[in-house]
Formats: C-alpha cells, structure tokens, sequence
C-alpha cells in the first residue's frame, strides 16, 4: 500500500513553478516538432488507426488493351478522343467525297487525309469542300479539331506538371545526399535535355518530310523543304503539297507526329524560360542580405520572434511561390481543424473533425 502511495505524494508535492516550466517545455517541445514538420501525407492517401498502416485509394480501371495499360492517363485520354475523331471525320468525308473537288486518289484514303489536314489548320487546298453540306461539314471539324488540339496540349502541359511534382518527390530524398543547388541543377538540366532531344527528333522530320518529297513527290529540294515548313508550321499555302496516294499516306502520319513535335518543342522552350527566371528570382531572395524591415513582414504572430516556419512563408512569399491569399486560408483550415485552441493538431482533433463533418 505504502509502495503505490509514495509516487501519489510526491507528485502532490512537486512545486507549482516546477510544474509551470515542464508545462513550458512540453508546449515548447510540441512547437518545435511542428515547426520541424516537413511534409504533408498524400491527398489521397489514408492511414488506419488501429493497424497504422497506410492504404491507398482502389487503383483506377486498368485498361483491358495491354499496349494502354502502361501510358499515362492523360496520354491515353488524348488518344482515345483523336481516334474517334479520326473515325468520325472520315466516314464523314467519305460519305461526302463526292461533294469535295480535288486531286484525288482514293476514297478512304482522301478522306483521311483531308480530316487531318482539316485538324492541324494546314489547308493546302488540293482537296476543298465545293457544296454547303460539305462545307459545313469541314466547318464542324476544322472547330473540333481546334479543341482536340487544344486539349492535346492541356494534357501534355498536365503531364508536364505530374512530371515536375515527381521530380520534386525525388529532389526531397536527393537532398540527404546532395544540397539543393545540386537539385536545381538536375531538374534545370533535364528540361534542358529534353529541349534538345524534341529540337534533334523535329529537324530529323523535317528531313525526312523534305527527302521523301523529293523522292516521291518529284520536288525540288528547295520546294520540298519549302512545302515541309508550310506544312510544320500549318501556314499551308497551297501552291505545294502531296498529291500521290503514297504521299498522302504518309503525310497523315507525318503531319500530325511533326506538327505535334513543333507544339511540344514550344512548350518546352516556355518551360525552360519561366524556370530559368524563377532560378534567377530564387537566386536573388536567398543571396540578398536580410534587413529589419523583412524581419517585421516575417513576424506572422507580431510576438517579435521570427521562427523557422514564420521565415520559410516570408522567403516563398517573396519567390512568388505563394500569397497572402495561400496562407490564409491555409491557416483557416489549420484553426477549423484545431479544437482544443492548443495550436498543435493532435489524433483527438482529427477525429472530432471527421465526427463533425
């Protein structure tokens, strides 16, 4: 009895002012743990309670053909809307073949053709609509065929996104072998690789779209590459294009793979300008000198101590990486998620949160 009663008194016992600075430091411990919190869970990921461990989401429909079970989402999006759009332009202009005037070859073959043209906006004009129905028609596609390459470029620049936040996901394990300038460097130099790769893979299709006019279409050289760059760049003239039925069977590949490679090479070439200015921003908020003025704009809470997460929102404030309006309402979710008012999240928050809501 008197053993179990020893630990009661003493603690009974203990100085208020004892009691007072471990409070202190439990307070101060838990603000450091948060201050020192790096990262956030996934968005879609979940954690059980009682067995602690983490469960995904139930992976999306794998696709059933095997050559699309490994492409990106986005990717195979894109893919399914260009061959319905494909199908459906030419049984279309196939329908009407007899309403377009022309240099014709063969039927399905022109119809293909004359829809792809249709879609990248070249327009040679070898192949025209020359009735109302069959105006419409190519009025239709040619708009349709506008937002299929609208969307194609939505999705790349998507896909470049996802591309960026995984390279980020693996720039936080680099960064506990190597410093974040030897990050920066890699990503900056990858985009860069990529540039060059998408400019080599363009002039080689400009090449070959140039070679193979001159070999089938009887072009000379200056002529088939003058058609070539009409055609890259969807100007499409007009005085020059493929009129044999092999030249049109490979004009719609090589239409759509060059001009998609010019649209995907400028693409590049923005990102690569707005990151080698975002570089040069970075560069200039972390080698500036700090002054009091910014010690003041740091100070969140007004309490005249600037701690570390008060510092890192200051310095991606002034990156551009983020605004008043990120951190405000980051920290409204932060306070609707706080129950107690103890300015720590805790299990017992989260669950009264989830009850409630």
């Amino acid at each position: 009895m008197s053993n179990h009663s020893a630990p009661l008194l003493a603690r009974e016992h203990i100085d208020p002012m004892d009691q007072d600075l471990n409070q202190n430091s439990l307070t101060s411990s838990r603000k450091r743990r948060l201050r020192r919190c790096r990262s956030a869970p996934r968005g879609d990921c979940m954690y059980n309670d009682d067995e602690d461990v983490k469960t995904d989401e139930p992976p999306p429909h794998r696709s059933i053909i095997p050559m699309f079970r490994d492409l990106n989402p986005n990717l195979r999006e894109v893919i399914l809307f260009f061959v319905l759009y494909l199908t459906t332009g030419t049984l279309c202009f196939y329908l009407v073949r007899n309403q377009i005037s022309g240099n014709k070859t063969n039927g399905v073959l022109d119809a293909v053709y004359f829809c792809v043209v249709t879609m990248t906006t070249v327009g040679y004009g070898d192949l025209v609509p020359s009735s109302s129905t069959s105006r419409l028609l190519a009025c239709a596609f040619v708009f349709s065929g506008m937002v299929l390459v609208g969307h194609l470029l939505s999705r790349a620049a998507d896909y470049l996104v996802e591309r960026q936040e995984t390279l980020l996901a693996k720039a936080f394990d680099l960064r506990k072998t190597v410093g974040p300038t030897e990050i920066l460097k890699e990503l900056h130099t990858k985009l860069r690789h990529k540039c060059y790769v998408t400019f080599l893979v363009l002039v080689v299709l400009v090449l070959v779209g140039t070679i193979f006019l001159v070999m089938f279409e009887k072009m000379p050289v200056i002529e088939a590459f003058y058609c070539v760059c009409s055609t890259v760049t969807t100007l499409g003239y007009g005085d020059r294009s493929f009129n044999s039925g092999t030249g049109r069977l490979f004009a719609v590949f090589w239409i759509l793979t060059s001009t998609i490679c010019l649209a995907q090479f400028f693409l590049y070439v923005a990102e690569l300008n707005a990151e080698t200015k975002q570089r040069e921003l970075v560069k200039w908020v972390l080698t500036r000198r700090i002054t009091n003025n910014d010690l003041e704009a740091a100070d969140l809470d007004g309490d005249g101590v600037i701690v570390a997460a008060e510092f890192i929102l200051y310095k991606l404030k002034e990156m551009g990486k983020i605004d008043e309006e990120d951190i405000d309402g980051i920290l409204q979710e932060f306070e609707q998620l706080d129950y107690d008012d103890s300015g720590t999240l805790t299990n017992s928050d989260l669950i009264l949160a989830q009850t409630t809501s």
